[in-house]
């Protein structure tokens, strides 16, 4: 069998009913090579996007047919997998559809964050109903009508179970830390967040799934799901995700090469490469710009729509008149003909 999107082995949590909570893959692969995907159909014969609980007897079988393909690193993870009581699961999927359980969307999350896809690079349509609203705890995932009689357990046992929050994704650094980058505050950045190298999110930051930034980059504000951030920019506002749509009906805002969002600052449309948008101004879609010449006087007047993914956009708001305005960024467009001179 060839031509596979995506495979993982796990393991993970189940509540009482035995439905699965969450679930961690050590090494999740996009496009995995035709080996694995002969000696994992070999064992389980799966054509289909499928995820099967696994048993020890199971792992045994995949972990041999996995090092006689040569994959031993993956036959590691099976052999390990079957060492512990933890629930396991192997996902197998042929195709990019969306996912129908919680291993597989858990899968395509961790596609993200390993920076194996970028935002909005995998299908995920339909994830909010397929993700249990789930307790994470200091004693892991539980589920919620669960939570008390843990609570309970826990005191009884001298113990204190502690809530850290209420939600369907939990926090990125505890299933992947990704490598060269700094987080001041790993609550506010969820699973299935890009985190490019060179990325620094300050205490304020935060970082929706399926969003993320390319590396370098200094965030300060939000990236809501939906925006994803090209190399060195500064968000000190937010990028947020009002406005443009992309096919299949998911929002979409792209933020260029270092472009600079002051505090409290927004975008509802994409923008281009070193664009500027000063503290306190959200754009939107539909907001009215005044569009300046080299002198600064009015030109003609535009929905912000119409500018989107324009480079070198400085954009403002008029001191005495309250106007959105808009004219070149003329520093980004000076630094930017000196490198392209000196290169």
């Amino acid at each position: 069998m060839s031509g596979l999107y995506s495979f993982g082995l796990g393991v993970g949590s189940k509540n009482n009913a035995g439905n699965w909570l969450e679930v961690f893959y050590p090494a999740p692969l996009l496009k995995p090579s035709e080996a694995i995907a002969n000696a994992v159909t070999e064992v389980f014969s799966l054509e289909q996007n499928t995820c099967i609980d696994l048993d020890s007897g199971q792992l045994a079988k995949l972990a041999g047919a996995l090092d006689r393909a040569g994959e031993t690193r993956l036959a590691g993870i099976a052999r390990q997998l079957g060492d512990t009581t933890r629930p396991a699961v192997a996902v197998l999927l042929a195709t990019d559809s969306q996912p129908q359980s919680v291993p597989e969307a858990y899968l395509k999350l961790h596609l993200i964050s390993h920076r194996l896809v970028q935002p909005h690079g995998t299908n995920l349509a339909g994830i909010f109903g397929v993700l249990p609203n789930v307790a994470w705890t200091n004693h892991g995932a539980i589920d919620l009508e669960e939570l008390a009689q843990r609570q309970f357990e826990a005191r009884l046992n001298g113990e204190v179970l502690t809530v850290t929050c209420v939600d369907k994704f939990p926090k990125m650094t505890d299933y992947v830390v990704p490598k060269g980058v700094r987080i001041a505050d790993t609550a506010r950045v969820r699973l299935g967040a890009y985190i490019g190298e060179g990325t620094t999110i300050m205490h304020e930051g935060f970082v929706n799934f399926n969003a993320g930034a390319e590396g370098p980059n200094m965030i300060e504000g939000r990236i809501s799901a939906g925006v994803f951030v090209g190399a060195g920019s500064d968000l000190g506002g937010s990028s947020s995700t009002m406005g443009t749509l992309s096919g299949g009906g998911d929002i979409v805002i792209s933020v260029g090469k270092e472009c600079l969002l002051g505090a409290n600052a927004g975008t509802g449309i994409p923008l281009g490469d070193r664009c500027t948008i000063e503290a306190g101004l959200y754009i939107t879609a539909g907001t009215k710009v005044n569009m300046l010449d080299d002198e600064q006087k009015v030109v003609t007047a535009v929905k912000a729509r119409e500018l989107a993914n324009r480079s070198d956009l400085l954009f403002r708001r008029n001191s005495v008149s309250g106007a959105v305005e808009c004219l070149t960024n003329k520093t980004a467009v000076e630094l930017n003909e000196a490198l392209h001179a000196h290169n």
